[in-house]
């Protein structure tokens, strides 16, 4: 009997780092997270207005971040749309504020957010305090904005909030502040701070009224001093300052009142101080100018204003990128009857289990015993499978769909984009291994670009690169090099096989849509939102038609020139037909969008605004490039076939001097398009540059990455695993690590930014590998190798298509 050694505790751990353990800690770092969430939303509740009142912090692009939910950047045209609307709807917009210069000074540049002409009203200036109050007035946009000025919580400030609590039309928002003068006057002592708390108290009554009518009442607490940029005479001290804050914080907590300790940390984070009130100081601090010493700087003045605009219009505007304050949108009756068949499957999985269990139960009662080694994992049942399926798309619904998680707003910077790059290339370099195959774009090197491509696009995903041209065009490059390895791949497969039948056909398509589909009916989205899956289905299908259609090729081991002479010919012809069906479709827009349009596959190509404009653009960006990837794959067989290229060993392909002239062309290829780049004037111009130079880059990696021998027989094994859950990367980012439809990013772990990367990247990563392996378990069931049963499984998918189609007008 042959004895193994027993493994030490090292080689124990190493066996333990594998996939499946990876995904069980990726499971339980959800449940911990659920958990951790769910006590943060019992203790301090689920309202992200108060997150956006509360907390925040300066980004390293000097934009606000609140905590835990996203800003929209309000522009002047947003700002009115936003009040049209709700007076179109019948509301009044009314603000009110009320206090000292620092109020005045954000008064003023509120105004100023939402007046149409350029030229400041003189009787809005903040110079001359005999006339303090001031209000302006839009007819168009019913809005009133009111500004009363009072230095303390005195009988003034009472009695205008019980004025406003007996008006039959009360403010929508009303901003309060007060203290400053109180500071800068006398010193602070107990018997003063009892007396304001006092004054405070006679405000909590009026307050709760009018929250109870619907009015948001904001105390906004005073801001923090630069004690060296004051003057000698000014004795403001932040001890102070914070006293009469606390005091207020204590008495209005017990009111309706929100407190507004966000502004003072905008304005301690834009350098402003508070050293004067009012006077010439003030003046100039809503200018943006004496910001040390009169007021808060224009920053924070810009931060301020927004964080109203957020709080005010967010709900009713439903801007991506503005979930401050904003409402999930509602579940539908498709999303509640897809989750309730996943539950359906998971009670029949369940029940299966328990039947297998108390089976073999009885089996080892009856004395029988399994005997020799564990067998196999095997793959999940297909009801298992979907169950499975299921969880994971409702921790989707619970990220990208509630406000259960929060969300934050991108950031961009050189650094924040370059230095991930970086760090992803270092590790995938760390980890080659040797390939299986020499040849020239062979499994694991398409693997690897696939990978690595996925990597970087999802570094511009997260930072919000986009708005930078040249990496903008870089990262359309590789969307091209996608496109041409699946027409290269596809191409070489018909050639090799000559299978262009139903079967091969349905399984490709079931493997690119299969979770896309599942997410449209989860998640409420449009097929055209996941754009980069019906691109890759769409380009599939036409060239699957096209080599469909007679005359078929053969495989290429049942032809030669002599034998089969007009295979050639048939490929060009095809190869042909498919540049001139692109170049019809792309001559006329308007015959284009009379294509796509057409009931009922129009609800394949529009966006949830019944807009097609988006797929045009995206189309004809990479209109060529599948038919460049078919290209170089016929070339290259071509040239494979009568000897012009031998890749069947681990040498270099050419001679020193060849290999060094390929070298050379490749480097000035991606050369010349990075340099195009950068002297493109614009997005649009360089799109249409791009289709058709895409091919460049693409050629030029091909040959830098295989003209050498040693290179081609290796690749990175890591990029190559992320590059076997490419699909799944690209469907599933825009919800469990992206959010809010890919305006911003999902918030685990609040106030750590690397460490919540880390931690939804983890998450991320192995779901996505999750629900790869789960379409692979369900693949063989929905399209089965015999063509009839994989066409009547079609048909009962488009039975159940129909009255879903039906209830969104498709027919």
């Amino acid at each position: 009997m042959v004895s193994y050694p027993k493994k030490t505790s090292a080689e124990w751990f190493i066996d333990q780092l594998n996939v499946k353990n990876a995904k069980l800690v990726a499971f339980l770092l959800v449940l911990g997270f659920i958990g951790y969430h769910g006590i943060l939303h019992l203790r301090y509740g689920p309202d992200s207005c108060t997150w956006l009142l509360t907390s925040g912090r300066y980004k390293g692009d000097h934009e606000w971040q609140p905590y835990g939910c996203m800003l929209h950047k309000y522009s002047k045209t947003d700002a009115r749309r936003c009040l049209r609307y709700l007076a179109f709807w019948g509301k009044y917009n009314s603000f009110a504020f009320i206090g000292d210069s620092r109020l005045e000074q954000l008064y003023e540049y509120f105004i100023s957010v939402l007046k149409t002409r350029l030229d400041l009203d003189t009787s809005y200036s903040t110079v001359d305090h005999r006339l303090p109050n001031y209000t302006y007035v839009d007819s168009k946009l019913k809005l009133s904005v009111t500004f009363m000025w009072s230095d303390d919580v005195s009988k003034t400030m009472v009695d205008q909030f019980r004025a406003w609590e007996r008006s039959d039309r009360p403010p929508s928002v009303i901003v309060a502040s007060t203290g400053l003068q109180l500071v800068r006057n006398r010193n602070v002592t107990e018997l003063m701070l009892e007396e304001y708390k006092r004054n405070l108290t006679r405000l909590v009554q009026p307050i709760d009224s009018l929250a109870a009518r619907n009015t948001r009442v904001l105390w906004k607490l005073l801001e923090s001093v630069d004690a060296s940029a004051m003057a000698e005479d000014e004795k403001i001290s932040n001890r102070d300052i914070d006293a009469y804050n606390s005091a207020a914080m204590e008495i209005l907590r017990h009111s309706a009142a929100r407190v507004w300790g966000a502004a003072r940390l905008v304005a301690a984070g834009a350098g402003a101080g508070a050293g004067g009130d009012g006077g010439e100081g003030g003046a100039r601090g809503a200018s943006g100018e004496g910001a040390s010493r009169g007021g808060a700087s224009r920053t924070a003045l810009r931060h301020c204003a927004q964080i109203l605009l957020n709080m005010f219009c967010n709900d009713h505007m439903n801007f991506n990128d503005g979930s401050c304050c904003a409402q999930p949108e509602p579940y539908t009756q498709l999303q509640m009857l897809t989750f309730a068949l996943f539950s359906l499957c998971a009670v029949v999985a369940a029940l299966r289990a328990a039947w297998s269990w108390s089976q073999k139960l009885r089996l080892r009662a009856d004395g029988y015993a399994p005997v020799g080694a564990k067998p196999p994992e095997q793959r999940p049942s297909p009801a298992a499978a979907l169950a499975r399926l299921g969880a994971i798309v409702a921790y989707f619904y619970l990220c990208d769909r509630t406000n259960f998680f929060m969300k934050e707003n991108k950031y961009y910077s050189e650094w924040s984009f370059w230095l991930p790059v970086g760090y992803v290339f270092a590790l995938g370099l760390f980890f080659t291994d040797d390939s299986r195959s020499s040849r020239i774009l062979h499994r694991n090197q398409t693997d690897e670009w696939k990978g690595w491509m996925q990597l970087v696009i999802l570094v511009y995903q997260v930072t919000g690169a986009s708005k930078v041209l040249p990496i903008y065009m870089l990262v359309r490059a590789l969307i091209s090099a996608y496109l041409f390895l699946t027409g290269y791949g596809h191409f070489y497969y018909t050639w090799k096989t000559g299978d262009t039948g139903l079967v091969r056909y349905l399984r490709v398509i079931f493997r690119l849509n299969f979770l896309t589909v599942v997410l449209c009916l989860t998640m409420n989205r449009p097929y055209q939102f996941y754009s980069f899956i019906p691109l890759v289905s769409f380009w599939y299908t036409l060239l699957f038609v096209i080599f469909a259609l007679p005359p078929h090729l053969a495989p290429s081991s049942a032809h030669t020139v002599e034998s089969r002479p007009y295979q050639y010919l048939y490929v060009a012809l095809k190869i042909i037909g498919l540049l001139t069906i692109v170049t019809v479709l792309y001559m006329s827009e308007v015959f284009f969008q009379k294509i796509f349009v057409t009931r009922p596959w129009k609800a394949l190509f529009v966006n949830s605004d019944d807009d097609i404009h988006q797929w045009w653009l995206t189309w004809k960006q990479d209109r060529y490039s599948m038919a460049f990837g078919a290209i170089f794959a016929a070339g290259y067989l071509m040239a494979q076939r009568h000897g012009l290229l031998d890749d069947n060993h681990r040498g270099n392909l050419f001679t020193p001097g060849v290999s060094l002239s390929a070298a050379l062309a490749a480097f000035m290829a991606i050369g010349g398009y990075v340099t195009f780049t950068f002297l493109c004037s614009g997005a649009a111009e360089c799109d249409e540059v791009h289709s058709y130079v895409a091919f460049l880059p693409i050629v030029g990696y091909v040959i830098l990455r295989n003209v050498s021998g040693s290179l081609r027989a290796r690749h990175s094994a890591l990029f190559a695993w992320f590059g076997g859950v490419t699909l799944e990367l690209f469907a599933s980012q825009s919800h469990i690590w992206l959010a809010a439809d890919t305006h911003g990013v999902l918030v685990l772990v609040p106030g750590a930014p690397v460490l919540n990367l880390m931690a939804t990247s983890y998450v991320f990563v192995f779901a996505a590998h999750e629900l790869r392996d789960l379409t692979a378990a369900v693949l063989p069931h929905a399209v089965p190798d015999d063509w009839r049963l994989a066409l009547r499984n079609l048909a009962i998918f488009l039975a159940v298509l129909v009255p879903i189609g039906v209830h969104d007008g498709m027919f």
